[in-house]
């Protein structure tokens, strides 16, 4: 089984459909292009306007003071700001904050705000983000993947889910933001949507606008060949492995699409994929009870990561209505940890946030209703 990405790269969707444009599909540089060449306008104004929407989340050109009144009603006529429609938010016992989010064309997708206090006791938040309405991958542990595939999102798609993220944290202040960490976590697979990822990713970095560093960007994919090469030549975001199983013949049972890629191949490339200085590809390892959790797989686990420099994450299974599979339990997730210690391989069990409202890791199927 294979994935066909040149059509799955080409479903992306247009928001508008009366000729105007979106600016959040713009990145700076194209931006300023067309400033100059479709509005005759000097480049430093596409910089100021640039500003007040990754900046100061602005919504309409009114709000836009420091631009003359001429250069609004211009954009009025040939552009819009156009973020995604709020349907729904629900919130976690824990904090964690999931939003339906309705897109130009009926799409829907979910995006989630995860809490976490800091040493001085403030708390930072991050954010799971999503690259596709619906999965192609169709992981057999996965909700989302379940929900089946529908498009991928464009760039100003991705972008508005981090405005209504800032914006329901009244996140304004670049010195120091709210909102620290985006990790593309949510629904989709990344690498699959790289022409509408790098260049958000170019939008989220830029100085001139909202300023994540890319160590504070993380993309997570379950593996796909030329889509990791180009990631990491970017260095526009840190890596995390969907990888869930340590052999091909596990692998192949419970991520079949991702499978497409032997495991061999795959940690080949891993194996000499760039990394900053003391960074560590994080491995997420979801431990689904009877299925992968033993120690024979943690055994064979710490072998397949002997050649990079890794991390892991343990993530414990939140159950899916309608699949097949269980929690492991809390004595072999405390095992299956502890031999992965002792075999000096860095890990973590990763605290599951908003499963009770299905925000949970597996749980997003962009339908709350």
């Amino acid at each position: 089984m294979t994935v066909n990405m040149g059509l799955i790269r080409r479903m992306n969707a247009k928001s508008l459909t009366d000729g105007r444009v979106d600016l959040l599909e713009f990145t700076l540089p194209n931006l300023e292009k067309w400033f100059v060449e479709e509005l005759d306008e000097p480049r430093y104004r596409a910089e100021q306007v640039w500003r007040w929407i990754q900046r100061d989340l602005a919504r309409d050109f009114g709000s836009m003071t420091n631009v003359s009144k001429k250069l609004r009603q211009k954009l009025v006529e040939k552009a819009a700001i156009v973020w995604p429609d709020v349907e729904k938010i629900q919130k976690s016992a824990d904090g964690s904050v999931k939003f339906l989010l309705k897109l130009g064309d009926g799409a829907r997708i979910e995006t989630v705000l995860l809490p976490a206090e800091n040493r001085a006791g403030d708390t930072r938040w991050s954010q799971c983000l999503s690259t596709q309405a619906g999965c192609p991958m169709r992981c057999a542990f996965c909700a989302t993947g379940q929900a089946g595939f529908k498009r991928n999102l464009t760039m100003g798609e991705i972008l508005g889910q981090v405005l209504i993220g800032r914006d329901y944290l009244d996140d304004r202040r670049m010195d120091w933001p709210i909102l620290r960490n985006l990790v593309f976590m949510g629904m989709g697979e990344p690498l699959l949507n790289l022409d509408a990822l790098i260049p958000a990713l170019e939008s989220l970095s830029s100085e001139k606008g909202m300023n994540f560093s890319p160590r504070r960007i993380t993309v997570s994919t379950c593996g796909i060949r030329d889509g990791l090469e180009k990631l990491g030549e970017s260095g526009l975001a840190y890596l995390a492995v969907s990888l869930h199983a340590p052999t091909q013949e596990l692998r192949k049972k419970i991520m079949p699409f991702a499978a497409s890629w032997p495991l061999g191949e795959m940690m080949d490339a891993l194996a000499s994929y760039p990394l900053k200085t003391r960074e560590r590809i994080t491995y997420e390892y979801l431990l689904l009870g009877g299925v992968n959790d033993s120690l024979e797989n943690a055994r064979e686990l710490v072998r397949l990561l002997s050649r990079t420099k890794a991390k892991v994450n343990l993530i414990i299974y939140n159950p899916v209505p309608g699949l097949p599979f269980k929690r492991p339990s809390d004595e072999s997730v405390a095992a299956f940890q502890k031999y992965l210690y002792d075999k000096n391989v860095m890990c973590i069990v990763r605290k599951s946030r908003g499963a009770d409202i299905a925000a949970a890791c597996g749980q997003l199927a962009g339908d709350m209703a």
